[in-house]
């Protein structure tokens, strides 16, 4: 195992004193998705969730963080938003917006908070896993925390 490095994710947590467990796994750079995290951490990958930036119709942009194994829908992100539509950010754009690179990208911790939107299904949860701000490196606490302190809202937003 991957010794946990404190990333800002852990910083903005301890700060605002939630309780979070930190989980560590091997980098693989051929297998950055979030279903090979959930299988290297032995997690159910209902639990396991992974972080989306889009851009709106107009321009600005929002987080959606889903479970690994599941498709966003970009029809329900759009209503649950109140855009027209909206796209997947290019990849090239995730490191300068929000500071993270593809596989460790957090709903937590981004260089400035956008609208964030939590699939449904964490709100029936005890807790979700989540990247931490690093490749290799989950954080689990509640999903009531997560909507907390992101200031985020549970929509449908898969198929």
């Amino acid at each position: 195992m991957a010794k946990a490095v404190k990333t800002n994710v852990m910083r903005r947590l301890d700060t605002e004193k939630i309780p979070y467990e930190v989980r560590t796994y091997p980098v693989d750079e051929e297998h950055l998705d979030g279903l090979h995290a959930a299988e290297m951490l032995g997690l159910d990958p209902l639990t396991v969730f992974k972080t989306l930036v889009l851009t709106g119709d107009r321009g600005q942009h929002l987080v959606c963080v889903i479970p690994v194994g599941s498709e966003l829908d970009l029809k329900a992100v759009a209503q649950a938003s109140g855009h027209k539509s909206v796209s997947m950010l290019p990849l090239k754009e995730l490191l300068p917006l929000t500071g993270y690179v593809r596989g460790g990208c957090s709903p937590i911790g981004m260089k400035k908070p956008f609208p964030t939107y939590v699939d449904e299904s964490a709100a029936s949860l005890g807790e979700i896993t989540f990247s931490a701000g690093a490749r290799g490196c989950q954080v689990t606490l509640s999903p009531g925390a997560l909507i907390r302190l992101t200031k985020g809202v549970y929509a449908p937003l898969c198929r």
